[in-house]
């Protein structure tokens, strides 16, 4: 057995026992590589995989650990994706080292634990044989011996001949198992493949044309029939001759593939293409008749001459294959016309180039070039220069001079600093111009009379003057432009984008024009208007009467200074459907008509944030086309009852913030109302909206509601319900089994406070947030929320945002909690815990995070040990990736923590994907998908999109009021000064996060939209905790010693890190997808021992932190094994490293327990995490309500009567939560506290609806205790070691 690095490897059975462990700490450049035998590549079958370990260094080589294994190659597989065969030389553990190093990893030791790691297969995995799925070979090539007979007489007798399906043809051999005699070739694109209903299992192959040929096949079974058929109804329907053979991991194409001698289009892309071999590029030229080549992302690094030979091709596609030259034989495809080098490395092209007359598309983006290449101006008949992502500076106008033919230039991402000018006929046939994310400080294009549109955003341009002659579309936003000068008036301009620029007055020839549809000059510093009116985000306080009529369709005044409007503004904007005037100072609006009769056709109208009154809306009736009424945030009273039913269109409504007692019942007339919001009212009366037949969404947050008088039946449609904030609202049984079909409930708990609760505690920080969907069908935003972090002082917020995909936030949700808990066990610096939690929750994504990925913030309050004294102070460290953000209020201004990880916003990241060779799309998206450049998740976009955050620490004082945290659709509609100010205005956190997203809705954000408001009051504290111990101190590896801390009643020793998430689910994850894709949400690791741990806390404000009772280590083995002569580890399952669930989620984290705490914190007085704002907050709490256990978060409540815990255990859907019986027949008791994920995962199965435990008690089931004996009966309870079965107490006076 040999263990000396590059001269041998060591080869044992797939569980990592002592002895790997021992060569592991020999050195950190070994390691252990998992190779995987033939399956299925992307690790979905349920069968145990064939897995070995191999022990080896980083200098092992590929053909080194072949020998070791027998094996004749190695293939390496990312993201489960395509799988490449290693060449001999390649070192298998150091690509993963550098792979790990690539994502974020900095220690070498941690690199080494992590490469050890079974859950990393996920994105990078290592066969000894490549494997094949059938859906792969049922496309590439069918072959068998089946009878066969031959035209359609029955002259021709049945006969055993092997047959072969490949590309477009039907090959036929003449003799029996053998391909040595004369092959019949049978064309099937456009012929026909037809069922032979007298004979069973039997297909009709016929070709097309005249001298149509038909063959009959009979097969052995079904299944063959089946397969055959389907693939050969592809090829008959085909216009062309193509074939499509791309992301088949090939090296060469099959050899029956020349035998379709047809083929005009071949698609290659995709690959591992070689150039020798039977099927490889160098015998491509064999078919005669092929137009169209496609050999993008092959990684062939040289420019494969003997493609050149194809003397047929029109176009061919050789983008993304590292290419650094193109050779002189270019010059003989005379025929081609359409070339794509985009992706390469190329710095110049040769001569030969220039005679390829019929080349009409030439694509040189993201490659290395620094000029324009002078071949062009031989290449008369291409009319686009395509070189975005260049390295061109300097563009010399006079050069394109030469160049003519060209009407297209697209110069995006070129770093280009100067357009230095030629003669006036320079840009005279140039109509097409994208100059967009470069450095220009100035432009003028005037001698471009045919310019139609030019793309000039994201500059630093001053000043711009441009020709009107045939202008029709111009963005330039993202500038300093305080003027634009275009003669003459453009009068074919449709749109115009000046926003977000420094513009104070518009230009003159802006109100010449006549055909303008759409006008963006938002976000400008513009005080006065002519006939223009969009214009939101400037200074504007009064509209110009309107003279005539206005044909606009949409119209956006928000965010300025508007009093009132002009009387006959709705008389003559007779087309507007589209209205925003919020965040202005109106108080009233114009009738929509001088009579009765309305021709308005408006139909969204929003008002949010002025000072309308109710009076203002009865002028709302005239608008009966409206659909969408946003009048949040104003000073309304009441809403007209008879004037809310004459909106029978209505489907959205939305009047929160106001000072509404209750909602007209005439709401009942508004049948296609489906969205109705109304929170942070004084509403007491639940409205009547439960009959209206298309209602899905309520939210009557943050009201004075009482009670609730609910119909016999609830529509079917109704999907979310928001009661939470309503702290005398009281629901019974009936009424909470009547929502059992909502999918998502959110409730407030209950708390009840006894004489042994302490009332005067201060929490030092508590939280709320908001989630809503907007226009979208799903929430693809989670939060995290954690008040009590770690069984200590400190606390956990994070928010999810998934884009397009739920599935990867509400991973994150449930594990990153529990990660970051055990991340800070191994190390105390920032960054690396930090780093090391993000890097650790990609990887537990498992394959969900293959394809999909989402941004991510986390904060983490804690505190810090003064250097100098005994005191301390508490800090925020903040990481995040992708595009959410967090915002500090610091004495009332806001103070920026995190960064923007988007192309259009980070320059250091666009250059650094940039020389990746990524293609950037036109929309700025990362080879068409995300604007991100990191994320976790989307691995298949490695290295482009990496999982590494940006972290930062922040030290907190006394003037740190409060955190914001939103994803990227709130702060693109509400600035970080508009949103503190937002805060400080309403103090309570839960409403201030509804009102950010409520006003980010208005503000015109359709997609989701997420906030999270953490209000602080803390200071420096006299902490008494000891100095950190030197490094050599202490016991390496020792945990802290726990000592008494107050907590509250109820509340379990050392809480999972995540029981505080804070929001619902209403998902079913199948056991594939939380097994292969979540993992284990326990780390990995072992805590770190020596300097590296975290010095102990030892006063009571803050404690040793304790891990999770569900933390394990698994590094060791992913089946709960040592090693060959140790036995299995109590608790842990021998099951692989799958986990085999079903989930149904409508809390957040709960916790059923058998037994009181015991220990002195039973004796201790009880925190009351009371906010330091207004309302006291209404952070995470756990009270143990006499006989009722209780976990709640922030508008979440599930309670498990005591009585009811013996029932629930016999109950099959339920004994999950007490013991899991696994297939082999062991059963596992779960612990008293549970991690998150792991508690989710028991949870039973359920359709839909709220979790099926009741949230309030029937009255005759309480048990009335008079107060003077209150005292006395909570004294007793509190004294037994157990839950006392039986009905609750409750105190009367």
């Amino acid at each position: 057995m040999k263990r000396n690095g590059s001269q041998g490897c060591v080869t044992r059975k797939s569980r990592f026992g002592s002895r790997e462990r021992d060569w592991l700490k020999g050195d950190a450049q070994r390691g252990c590589v998992c190779l995987y035998g033939p399956g299925d590549p992307q690790g979905a079958s349920s069968s145990q995989p064939d897995l070995r370990l191999a022990l080896c260094s980083t200098s092992t080589t590929a053909e080194e650990l072949c020998a070791q294994g027998n094996g004749r190659s190695l293939y390496v597989q990312l993201h489960g994706d395509l799988l490449r065969r290693l060449d001999p030389t390649e070192r298998p553990l150091q690509m993963v080292y550098d792979y790990l190093a690539t994502i974020g990893y900095a220690d070498s030791l941690r690199v080494q634990r992590e490469a050890a790691n079974s859950d990393l297969s996920c994105m990078i995995r290592f066969y000894t044989e490549k494997p094949l799925s059938a859906d792969q070979m049922e496309r590439t090539l069918l072959k068998g011996v089946f009878s066969v007979r031959k035209g359609k007489t029955q002259l021709h007798k049945w006969a055993e001949r092997q047959v072969i399906l490949c590309g477009t043809c039907l090959i036929v051999a003449s003799v029996k198992d053998s391909l040595t005699g004369k092959m019949h070739i049978l064309p099937l694109v456009g012929g026909k493949v037809e069922e032979v209903k007298r004979r069973m299992h039997c297909l009709m192959f016929s070709s097309s044309g005249p001298q149509a040929q038909t063959y009959y096949v009979n097969f052995d079974t079904q299944a063959e029939y089946l397969r055959w058929h389907r693939q050969a109804s592809k090829v008959v329907s085909q216009t062309i001759s193509l074939v499509d053979l791309s992301c088949y991991s090939l090296e060469e194409v099959p050899e029956y593939l020349f035998y379709s001698q047809d083929v005009t289009h071949l698609n290659l892309r995709h690959n591992f293409m070689k150039m020798e071999g039977p099927g490889g590029l160098q015998h491509l030229n064999r078919f005669s008749q092929l137009k169209s080549l496609n050999l993008s992302h092959n990684r062939l690094g040289v420019f494969p001459e003997s493609i050149c030979e194809i003397l047929s091709l029109t176009e061919l596609n050789l983008s993304c294959n590292g290419l650094r030259a193109v050779p002189t034989q270019i010059g003989n495809l005379e025929s081609l016309q359409t070339l794509s080098l985009d992706g390469n490395h190329l710095d110049s092209l040769p001569e030969e180039l220039g005679g390829l007359s019929q080349l009409c598309s030439l694509g040189l983006s993201f490659n290395n070039f620094t000029t324009v290449p002078a071949v062009l101006e031989k290449l008369t008949g291409v009319d686009r220069l395509a070189m975005a992502g260049n390295r061109v500076e300097t563009l010399e106008l006079g050069s394109l001079a030469r160049m003519g033919h060209l009407k297209s230039i697209d110069l995006r991402l070129n770093g280009l600093h100067m357009l230095q000018s030629g003669s006036p006929d320079v840009l005279k046939l140039i109509t097409h111009m994208d100059v967009r994310d470069n450095h220009l400080t100035s432009l003028d294009l005037s001698s471009a009379c045919n310019l139609e549109t030019l793309n000039c955003q994201h500059n630093h341009l001053g000043a711009l003057t441009l020709s009107g002659f045939a202008l029709r579309a111009l963005y330039a936003s993202g500038n300093r432009l305080s003027t634009v000068n275009i003669y003459p008036v453009p009068n074919q301009l449709t749109h115009l984008d000046l926003s977000r620029n420094s513009l104070e007055y518009l230009p003159d020839w802006v109100c010449d024009t006549r055909k303008i549809e759409v006008l963006d000059i938002t976000h400008n510093l513009l005080s006065e208007l002519f006939r223009t009116l969009l214009a939101g985000n400037n200074q504007l306080c009064r509209l110009p009467d309107l003279l005539d009529h206005i044909p606009l369709e949409a119209l956006d005044l928000q965010h300025n200074k508007l009093s009132e409007l002009p009387e006959n503004f709705f008389y003559k904007a007779l087309n507007l459907r589209y209205l925003n005037l919020s965040a202005n100072s109106l108080e009233t609006i114009p009738p929509s008509s001088p009579s009765e009769e309305s021709l308005s056709t408006l139909q969204e109208l929003y008002l949010t944030s002025n000072n309308l009154s109710e009076h203002c809306a009865a002028l709302l009736v005239g608008h009966q086309n409206l659909r969408v009424l946003h009048m949040a945030y104003n000073q309304l009273l009441s809403f007209p009852a008879s004037k809310l039913s004459k909106l029978e269109l209505l489907e959205e409504l939305n009047l929160s913030g106001n000072n509404l007692k209750t909602i007209p019942s005439t709401v009942s007339s508004c049948k296609r109302l489906h969205t109705l919001i109304a929170h942070s009212n004084h509403i007491t009366v639940f409205p009547e909206i439960l009959g209206l037949p298309e209602i899905k969404l309520v939210d009557l947050s943050c009201n004075e509601l009482t009670e609730i008088l609910l119909p016999d039946s609830l529509p079917p449609t109704l999907q979310e319900l928001d009661l939470t904030g309503n702290s005398s609202l009281i629901l019974e049984h009936k009424t909470l089994n009547l929502f059992s079909h909502i999918t998502t409930l959110k409730l407030d708990q209950k708390p009840v406070v006894s004489a042994g609760d302490s009332l005067s505690s201060s929490s030092l920080w508590s939280h709320g947030y908001a989630e809503m969907s907007g226009q979208r069908n799903k929430l693809c935003v989670s939060v995290l929320a954690v008040d009590h972090f770690g069984g200590s002082m400190e606390a956990a917020y994070g928010i999810f945002d998934g884009d397009r995909n739920e599935e990867v936030p509400r991973l994150l949700q449930c594990t990153m909690g529990d990660v970051l808990s055990e991340e800070i066990q191994h190390s105390s610096v920032d960054t690396v815990y930090m780093c090391n939690t993000f890097l650790t929750s990609h990887r537990k994504l498992g394959m969900a995070g293959q394809k999909l990925g989402a941004s991510a913030l986390l904060c983490y309050i804690h505190h810090e040990a003064a250097a100098t004294d005994q005191s301390g102070y508490f800090s925020l460290t903040l990481a995040n990736v992708g595009t959410c953000q967090a915002v500090l209020c610091r004495d009332g201004q806001p103070l920026p923590l995190s960064k923007v990880f988007s192309l259009e916003q980070c320059t250091e990241e666009t250059e650094r994907v940039k020389q990746g060779k990524a293609i950037v799309t036109e929309d700025n998206k990362v080879s068409g998908v995300t604007c991100c450049s990191r994320l976790l998740g989307c691995s298949y976009l490695f290295a482009w999109v990496l999982p590494k955050p940006w972290v930062r620490t922040e030290p907190l004082c006394a003037q740190d009021e409060f955190l914001i945290m939103g994803n990227r659709a709130l702060f693109e509609k509400v600035s970080y000064q508009e949103a503190v100010t937002t805060v400080l205005a309403v103090r309570d956190p839960r409403a201030a996060a509804k009102k950010l997203c409520t006003l980010a809705q208005s503000y015109g954000c359709r997609d989701n939209v997420g906030a999270v408001v953490v209000a602080l009051h803390v200071a420096e504290d006299s902490c008494t905790c000891e100095p950190p111990l030197a490094a050599g101190e202490g016991k390496p590896g020792t945990v802290g010693t726990v000592l008494p801390v107050a907590v509250t009643l109820g509340e379990p020793a050392t809480p999972s890190s995540s029981s505080g998430i804070a929001s619902e689910f209403s998902s079913e994850i199948s056991a594939s997808e939380v097994g292969s894709e979540a993992g284990s949400t326990a780390s990995d690791e072992h805590p770190s021992s020596g300097p590296a741990s975290r010095p102990d806390r030892r006063c009571s404000l803050h404690p040793a932190r304790q891990p999770s009772s569900a933390t394990f280590s698994s590094n060791q083995s992913d089946n709960g094994l040592d090693s060959d002569d140790e036995v299995p580890l109590e608790g842990v399952i021998s099951n692989g490293s799958k986990l085999e669930v079903e989930v149904d989620i409508h809390c957040c984290a709960f916790q059923i327990r058998s037994g009181s705490r015991e220990g002195p914190d039973d004796q201790g007085p009880t925190h009351d995490r009371g906010s330091s704002f207004s309302n006291g907050g209404f952070g995470e709490k756990l009270r143990l309500q006499n006989n009722v256990v209780v976990s709640a978060t922030n508008g979440c409540l599930l309670a498990v009567c005591g009585r009811e815990i013996s029932d629930l255990k016999k109950s099959p859907s339920t004994s999950s939560l007490f013991g899991k019986k696994l297939s082999n027949g062991s059963v596992v008791a779960l612990e008293d506290s549970h991690n998150l994920i792991e508690v989710a995962l028991e949870a039973p199965k359920k359709k839909s609806g709220y979790f099926s435990a009741p949230a309030q008690q029937d009255p005759e089931d309480q048990l009335v205790v008079p107060a003077s004996l209150e005292q006395d009966v909570w004294e007793q309870l509190r004294a037994q070691n157990a839950i006392v079965p039986g009905p609750p107490l409750v105190a009367t006076s």
